[in-house]
């Protein structure tokens, strides 16, 4: 299995800024063609790779660069082969992420899970909670901030992926389950996408919980892993302004294969990891 992934990005700047992109799948993915190039004015923009942690072989890529005034043009392609084994997982890990965070307040909504899920554990508990937030929740796009959190989502009843795996990591963490977020690139994703979903720790492995129910979890490629999307963000930057003015992304399965990018073949209550 190949899985084709393109994205592109047009930023304004009008000053020096310092760019941070996190658009690059993690060095964990089996590459047979990768290529990220920035350019301004037609001139190729230097780029400096940082992994998060570093040293791991599976870390999240982050991509830094120092713009000048004018139009910054990122693109990105790479052809991924197969699946990877999944990253093993430390107990420092499994503590970290039964922590809340900026935005998956689990000691703000940790009543509500105690009282709704009580008596529920293991892939029973895992299971309710996916099936409650995609129950509850509707996909709204437009209709969130960036700012929204996990206890917004639950409040308002609506969002996008980004606040799906939010409210799912905040009640997994509030029942004693360690529970993170990744940022991944979802071939057959509609509308496509960067994706976010979230990640339970259970029986020694991370299994992917989408619960906007928009992807097919087999066919993700990971890009970005951490507490919340605070340490996933496609575009960050310092020191100065931009604005964006051109995004497009884009994920298929080369020939095309339902198993892994059709939504409504993935058996959601299956154990799914990001391979």
């Amino acid at each position: 299995m190949q899985r084709i992934l393109t994205a592109e990005l047009d930023l304004q700047m009008t000053g020096p800024v310092d760019v941070i992109l996190q658009v690059a799948a993690s060095r964990a993915a089996s590459f047979s063609e990768e290529r990220l190039s920035v350019s301004l004015a037609g001139q190729e923009v230097p780029v400096t790779e940082l992994v998060d942690p570093p040293g791991d072989p599976a870390g999240s890529r982050i991509h830094r660069i120092s713009g000048a005034p004018g139009t910054v043009v990122v693109r990105y392609r790479a052809v991924v082969d197969g699946t990877a084994a999944p990253a093993p997982t430390s107990d420092l890990d499994a503590i970290a992420y039964l922590r809340p965070s900026r935005y998956a307040q689990s000691d703000e909504v940790f009543a509500q899970a105690r009282r709704q899920f009580r008596g529920l554990q293991g892939r029973e508990l895992v299971s309710a909670i996916s099936d409650f937030v995609a129950t509850s929740t509707t996909y709204a796009p437009g209709l969130s901030l960036g700012t929204d959190s996990a206890v917004t989502t639950l409040a308002s009843g609506q969002g996008v992926c980004r606040d799906y795996a939010h409210l799912v990591i905040a009640l997994l963490r509030a029942m004693d389950v360690p529970a993170r977020y990744a940022a991944c690139y979802a071939p057959g994703l509609r509308p496509m996408d960067f994706h976010a979903v979230a990640e339970a720790y259970l029986d020694g492995a991370w299994h992917v919980i989408d619960a906007t129910r928009l992807s097919n979890r087999r066919g993700l490629v990971r890009i970005a892993t951490g507490r919340d999307a605070a340490d996933c963000a496609f575009l960050s930057y310092y020191g100065g302004n931009i604005a964006l003015t051109h995004l497009r992304v884009d994920a298929e399965v080369a020939g095309g294969d339902a198993a892994f990018d059709d939504a409504s073949a993935d058996d959601h209550e299956a154990f799914v990891s990001i391979a």
